[in-house]
């Protein structure tokens, strides 16, 4: 009888099983802000950088300024690594680890009302949709696991998911 044996995760392995789980803090997190006034946007920097960061801080002030808050949570339908690149070569230049995942959002629960409770969704907003995530770590030398965040995201023309359950 042989023993069964596992190859331990390599580097890439690991990076991609965080970015996932990432994914999972990032929706949270921003759902948390959107929903709550009160929770500090600087909590975005343990989840986004770069233009991601900006963007987000921009559409959570913005949201906030005109009296809106979003019920309910952002659910992930379905996630797909795409690509896993460990190159540290040049973090200044932006060439730092990477991991693009492909993310299937289900906002089927979730509303934006203004300041009167009255919903500013567009009933032509899609329930589900796939977004391409890049999530970088640009602290890699000194934190190869916990650096991770989200650094930008392109909305992809794809079949629409399965809601989330």
């Amino acid at each position: 009888m042989t023993a069964a044996t596992t190859r331990p995760p390599t580097d890439s392995d690991v990076a991609a099983t965080t970015a996932t789980e990432l994914m999972v803090t990032y929706f949270a997190t921003v759902d948390q802000l959107n929903q709550d006034p009160s929770t500090p946007i600087r909590s975005l920097k343990k989840v986004a950088t770069s233009v991601q960061l900006t963007a987000l801080q921009r559409s959570i002030s913005n949201r906030r300024r005109d009296g809106e808050h979003q019920t309910g949570s952002t659910m992930i339908a379905d996630s797909e690594v795409q690509t896993v690149s460990l190159d540290n070569s040049d973090p200044k230049a932006g060439k730092v680890p990477t991991v693009f995942i492909d993310v299937c959002w289900d906002v089927s629960n979730v509303d934006v009302v203004d300041k009167d409770g009255k919903s500013v969704v567009a009933p032509t907003r899609p329930d589900t949709g796939w977004t391409r995530y890049t999530v970088a770590n640009y602290e890699w030398s000194k934190d190869p696991d916990g650096a991770w965040r989200v650094a930008g995201g392109e909305d992809l023309e794809k079949s629409p998911c399965t809601p989330a359950a």
